[in-house]
């Protein structure tokens, strides 16, 4: 039997849920944006579910916290760049309110996975 480690993470799974769907989602937008929000917003939201498994697999618990710690703050640049494709018209309101109910959703998770650590 294969071990799950970090792919087993409850917010591993949803993290990468949000990745996909951002990466669906700027698929559609302006040709201009490629190199510019597209790939901003692309990168913010891989690195959350990228610097959970990194964490998971690093062999001291203060390394986990601090790749932990990363992958908030890609939540949050993610969140402004949620803000700009809306503000821009990118995307409409529901696709990201969608967007940021689940990003929402991670941060809630994301910190109660760092408050079980740094209670260990």
């Amino acid at each position: 039997m294969e071990k799950q480690g970090f792919k087993s993470l409850l917010v591993w799974q949803k993290s990468y849920a949000l990745t996909i769907k951002i990466y669906k989602v700027t698929e559609k937008f302006p040709k201009s944006e490629i190199y510019g929000l597209v790939s901003q917003m692309r990168r913010a939201a891989i690195s959350v579910p990228a610097n959970i498994a990194e964490g998971y697999e690093r062999q001291y618990n203060k390394e986990y916290i601090q790749f932990l710690t990363v992958a908030r703050g890609s939540l949050g640049e993610l969140e402004t760049y949620l803000f700009l494709a809306k503000d821009l018209k990118y995307i409409t309101r529901g696709t990201f309110e969608e967007l940021e109910q689940s990003r929402k959703e991670v941060i809630r998770l994301l910190q109660g996975l760092i408050r079980s650590q740094v209670k260990q």
